[in-house]
């Protein structure tokens, strides 16, 4: 199983950045989507959670401005960030809790990291 990130960039401040997740691989099925992001030197805090059911929670510091989003069909996690600011700066981790078959426990996997860059 793999998480695949993409979507990082430079952007200045005020403007938007989509970012994508797809998980590839044998499994059965996925429970929780994340997002997280880290910056050097501060442990890595959980920005935006997709439950399934469509409950989804964020940090207080994203909140209004950041939307999760996942398409189960395309085992893809979404993560559309708005309003970005100088303090978003950071490398943006997807995580998914997946079962990979009918007899097995669900696990936890990350993502490689993807960089958002927001400065003018």
């Amino acid at each position: 199983v793999q998480l695949q990130a993409s979507g990082g960039g430079l952007v200045q401040p005020g403007g938007s950045l989509r970012l994508s997740c797809a998980a590839s691989g044998s499994f059965v099925d996925i429970g929780l989507m994340a997002w997280y992001r880290q910056t050097p030197g501060k442990q890595r805090e959980s920005v935006a959670i997709s439950l399934r059911g469509g409950n989804n929670n964020y940090a207080d510091s994203v909140k209004g401005r950041f939307t999760i989003s996942r398409d189960n069909a395309k085992n893809t996690v979404y993560l559309q960030m708005d309003s970005l600011k100088p303090e978003d700066t950071a490398l943006y981790y997807c995580n998914a809790v997946i079962r990979r078959s009918r007899d097995s426990f669900y696990t936890n996997y990350w993502g490689q990291g993807t960089l958002v860059t927001v400065s003018s």
